[in-house]
C-alpha cells in the first residue's frame, strides 16, 4: 500500500498523493451515481472509504480514518436498505422524499450531540487529530448525510452541503489538496443532486392519473 500514500505530482505548489487522488476520484463517482439513485453508488463509496482510510491513517489523522470506518459500515447499511427497497418508486428506481419534521430534528440533534461527544473525544486525547473540532464536525457530518441518503431523504444534499463548508479549508490546511479540489466539485454536484431528488420527491406525491401505467 506504500505506493498509494506516495505523491502522484505537484499543482501550483500543492503535493498530490495517489491515495487522495485516487479515493476522491471514486467518491466523487459515487456522489454522482448517488444523484442518479444508482445502486452502485454504495460500492463505490465502500471501495472510496477503503482507499481514503489507508491515505488518513498515513497522515496521522485518526478522525478522518475514524470517518472512513463508519463510511465503509454506513455503505454496507445503504446497500442494503436500496436493495431491499428498489421498488418503491412508481418508475421502479429508488424512491427519494422530505424527511419529517421529527425526522430532521433527530438528524440535526444527533449531528449536534455527536459533535461535540466526538470533539470533545479528540480534545481530551489530541493525539487523535490535528484539528479536533473541524474533524468532528466533518466526521458526524459524513455520517448523518450517509444515513439520510440510505434512507433516501433529500436532506442528505443539505448535509453535504454543511461538510463542505468546513471540508474545503481543512483538506487544504492538512495537506490533502486533492481532498480540497474534490470537495469544491462536490458542492456544485450537490447543487444539481438536491435539485433533481427535490423535483423527484415533488413527482412521487402526486397520484397517478388512472388509466396509466404505475
Amino acid at each position: 500500500m506504500n505506493w498509494l500514500n506516495s505523491e502522484a505530482f505537484t499543482v501550483l505548489g500543492q503535493h498530490i498523493k495517489w491515495s487522495d487522488m485516487i479515493g476522491n476520484t471514486v467518491g466523487l463517482i459515487a456522489l454522482a451515481l448517488g444523484w442518479r439513485r444508482s445502486i452502485w453508488t454504495w460500492p463505490a463509496q465502500l471501495l472510496s472509504g477503503v482507499i481514503l482510510l489507508a491515505a488518513f491513517a498515513s497522515a496521522h489523522l485518526s478522525g478522518s480514518a475514524g470517518k472512513q470506518l463508519v463510511v465503509i459500515v454506513v455503505a454496507v447499511f445503504g446497500w442494503l436498505q436500496w436493495s431491499r427497497g428498489k421498488q418503491q418508486a412508481q418508475d421502479g428506481s429508488i424512491a427519494v422524499r422530505f424527511a419529517t419534521w421529527r425526522e430532521r430534528g433527530y438528524l440535526a440533534g444527533g449531528a449536534a450531540l455527536g459533535t461535540l461527544a466526538v470533539g470533545g473525544l479528540f480534545t481530551a486525547f489530541p493525539a487523535l487529530s490535528w484539528d479536533p473540532w473541524p474533524d468532528a464536525y466533518i466526521f458526524v457530518g459524513t455520517i448523518v448525510a450517509m444515513y439520510a441518503q440510505a434512507r433516501g431523504m433529500v436532506e442528505f444534499w443539505f448535509a453535504w452541503l454543511l461538510v463542505d463548508v468546513v471540508g474545503v479549508p481543512l483538506n487544504f490546511a492538512n495537506g490533502f489538496a486533492f481532498s480540497g479540489f474534490v470537495y469544491i466539485v462536490y458542492g456544485a454536484l450537490v447543487l444539481w443532486g438536491m435539485r433533481d431528488w427535490w423535483l423527484r420527491s415533488r413527482q412521487a406525491g402526486r397520484p397517478i392519473p388512472e388509466g396509466a401505467p404505475a
